[in-house]
């Protein structure tokens, strides 16, 4: 029997322990996401990574910089946001002090023109082995993930970061808190994410096409 790639290894155990995941966070489906991810990383008996709300946060602002545009996040026209964007935009959108800022480690990045469970989101931004080999980087100790729609439908954007930061002292609010960020999830504020009763309504969070989705993951330092 052929061997099947790594990529597609973890997409079957994935599957067959999302259901126990989702059961174990909030009714946020950023959260959902980190769990899977966690998940998949302790099965490779490597360490699960701190949910890190301002990086999740931080995320968030990541899609808001695509404005929308698929087009954009992979592919040739593929782009990414200026470095400087984080201590500029991305950090004070959040009330994240700029101080905290830590080395982004890796990226997951997705876009598609209907909406999926975090499920599905997660099989298909881990979709090849160099996105394997982000996942399983034993560098990450934290991750954030976002989710949002664009003017409240499509395109659906979703982003997971990756940092080395230490959790205590790494993405912190200024206040203790994230700035009012909607819409759109982000994970780790133990936040059931009211934009998610709109996703989640029929036509939109449990929809399973994957049509028009581009996922892209590499590694990049601020």
């Amino acid at each position: 029997m052929a061997i099947l790639p790594r990529f597609l290894l973890a997409a079957f155990f994935f599957l067959s322990a999302s259901a126990d995941v989702q059961t174990n966070v909030t009714n946020n489906p950023a959260d959902k996401l980190v769990a899977v991810i966690n998940t998949n990383r302790t099965a490779q008996k490597l360490s699960s990574l701190y949910d890190n709300p301002g990086l999740a946060c931080i995320a968030l602002q990541y899609i808001r910089a695509y404005q929308g545009d698929c087009s954009a996040v992979g592919g040739p026209n593929a782009k990414k946001p200026a470095d400087s964007e984080f201590a500029e935009t991305f950090a004070p959108s959040c009330g994240v002090q700029v101080a905290s800022l830590s080395p982004i480690t890796g990226r997951f990045l997705g876009c598609q023109s209907k909406y999926v469970h975090a499920a599905e989101a997660f099989s298909i931004l881990v979709n090849n082995n160099k996105s394997l080999d982000i996942l399983y980087d034993k560098n990450h100790t934290e991750v954030g993930a976002a989710v949002t729609g664009t003017d409240g439908g499509s395109p659906y954007f979703w982003c997971v970061l990756f940092s080395n930061g230490k959790s205590n002292s790494s993405f912190v609010f200024e206040d203790g808190v994230a700035k009012i960020t909607r819409p759109g999830c982000f994970s780790g504020a133990n936040d059931e994410c009211s934009h998610a009763n709109y996703l989640s309504q029929p036509g939109h969070l449990w929809l399973y096409a994957v049509t028009s989705f581009i996922a892209v993951g590499y590694i990049f330092g601020i």
